[in-house]
């Protein structure tokens, strides 16, 4: 038989880890919905970059990439809640050598060539740093929009939550964000009706 390796069947279980466990939630959110939607948001954050600042372009579908696979050590560490992340400097700075660790350990299940493509992929903050306030900025909007949609269905849990995304949001100092915001966000607040 020959050999076989986990990596993407371990990719694929991104499905089965649960975002926002501290939150009484209407409607769940895994990582796979999650990063698609960031890969999508960072793509569009991207040309929208691209737009705003034609002297300094980058590559939309290499945002999306990254967006993809940006919470991928998650399919190991699981999902820690963002006030437990950042509670502290010590426990963040000890979540990401765990969060490297794992990223090391998804890359174990790879092919040594095939790991040397995902490598920069995986560690694009690092490699890549270019991307990296796109990409955050892309996941931050994600959270954002869950809280929205949230508080929309009536579920005040996510009030608080909202309005700290949000004025983390509008500190922001990405032109791409701000534009995302006031062209693009409130189409969130929308009935389907209301969109057509």
């Amino acid at each position: 038989m020959s050999e076989q390796f986990d990596f993407y069947a371990y990719i694929s279980r991104m499905k089965y880890i649960v975002r926002w466990g501290l939150m009484r939630n209407t409607d769940s959110e895994n990582i796979q919905e999650h990063s698609l939607q960031v890969a999508v948001l960072a793509h569009a954050l991207a040309v929208i970059h691209n737009k705003l600042c034609p002297g300094n372009q980058v590559l939309p579908e290499r945002a999306c990439l990254y967006g993809v696979f940006h919470d991928a050590a998650e399919i190991i560490t699981g999902d820690l809640p963002t006030p437990i992340k950042y509670y502290n400097p010590i426990i963040k700075e000890n979540y990401q050598d765990i969060e490297d660790v794992a990223k090391e350990k998804l890359l174990s299940m790879l092919p040594v060539d095939m790991g040397e493509v995902y490598r920069p992929i995986l560690f694009y903050e690092e490699m890549d740093s270019v991307y990296y306030p796109i990409v955050k900025a892309a996941d931050k909007l994600s959270a954002y929009i869950k809280c929205a949609e949230e508080v929309k269905a009536g579920n005040r849990e996510f009030v608080k939550a909202m309005e700290a995304t949000r004025k983390s949001l509008d500190e922001s100092d990405l032109p791409e964000v701000k534009h995302f915001l006031e062209h693009y966000m409130n189409a969130y607040n929308k009935t389907l009706d209301e969109m057509n």
